[in-house]
């Protein structure tokens, strides 16, 4: 299996100081390449991290460390590199790739094994480093907002699989995303088993109320977002009253403001719920206040 799986047309669009790291050797994206039996591709048994780069460092880098592994030890995977070493990797492979400004994708397979479930059965976990560029949406969605529509599909039930584990196993999202693009829409709105707001296929979602910023908390059903946190930090400091929030379709649709926040997507406004304008339909006053806090943030 190929690590970076581009169509044969579009390689020479991928810059050439992209790399990939695996176990310790650095690749070019069109020859990095791990065995079809690794169970990360037969079974998604695996976890993973997305980073953004700016200005040369990769930003809140310990933290997307600390939750690789916390996701690992949940699945019983161990990682064959102490975080201190993964993090000296991640360096590494930043200072080979050449980029300033762009985007890791750290991924932690089971490893190889057979065609079977059993993991018991695999060896040599897969330790790779993906450096690159990355733009999620175009500029014009960042400048005007997105339409979203809530997805049939909910999130995992939190009993089967805790969506704090950020797995390789993303067929829920995927399913969820799918019915966004048949709808026309870039993104979409998950519920949890219990009918309430958990997250997009991708994002965490934030609303804003009467000048409060409420985002749904973490037993929604949610992946504990690094972004997420970003801004709530960010949102405290500027005296915005923050608030983690059981939140339900009704308030979405009632909400002066709306947006999302993602490692790849940093903040980006929603405008349209389901064909229900939010506010004004232009992305609101908070919103773009954060989304100017986080960009002074990560460039600073």
């Amino acid at each position: 299996m190929r690590v970076s799986t581009p169509h044969p047309d579009s390689l020479s669009k991928i810059p050439m100081s992209a790399k990939v790291y695996i176990n310790g050797k650095f690749f070019a994206p069109n020859e990095a390449m791990v065995s079809v039996f690794d169970h990360g591709l037969l079974y998604g048994d695996g976890v993973f991290e997305g980073l953004r780069i700016y200005n040369g460092k990769i930003f809140r880098l310990e933290q997307h460390i600390r939750r690789l592994y916390d996701s690992a030890k949940a699945i019983c995977l161990k990682i064959p590199l102490t975080s201190a070493e993964m993090t000296q990797a991640c360096l590494e492979t930043l200072k080979q790739s050449e980029f300033t400004d762009g985007y890791i994708r750290l991924v932690i397979t089971r490893g190889a094994g057979t065609l079977g479930l059993g993991p018991e059965r695999t060896h040599d976990p897969q330790v790779i480093i993906i450096v690159d560029k990355i733009k999620l949406y175009p500029q014009e969605f960042y400048d005007n907002g997105l339409a979203i529509i809530t997805a049939a599909t909910i999130r995992n039930h939190p009993a089967a699989l805790s969506p704090r584990i950020k797995s390789l196993n993303y067929l829920n999202n995927i399913m969820a995303k799918i019915e966004a693009s048949n709808a026309g829409c870039l993104e979409a709105l998950m519920l949890n088993h219990k009918g309430e707001v958990s997250e997009c296929t991708a994002d965490n979602i934030f609303i804003v109320r009467d000048g409060n910023l409420l985002t749904p908390p973490t037993d929604a059903g949610i992946l504990e977002g690094v972004t997420r946190d970003v801004v709530l930090e960010l949102a405290r400091e500027a005296g915005i009253p923050t608030f983690e929030k059981t939140l339900t379709r009704h308030d979405i649709y009632v909400a002066d403001e709306c947006f999302m926040t993602g490692t790849a997507a940093e903040v980006i406004g929603v405008v349209k719920v389901d064909d229900r304008e939010i506010g004004d339909g232009k992305p609101g006053p908070i919103t773009r206040k954060l989304k100017t806090l986080f960009v002074e943030h990560t460039t600073s």
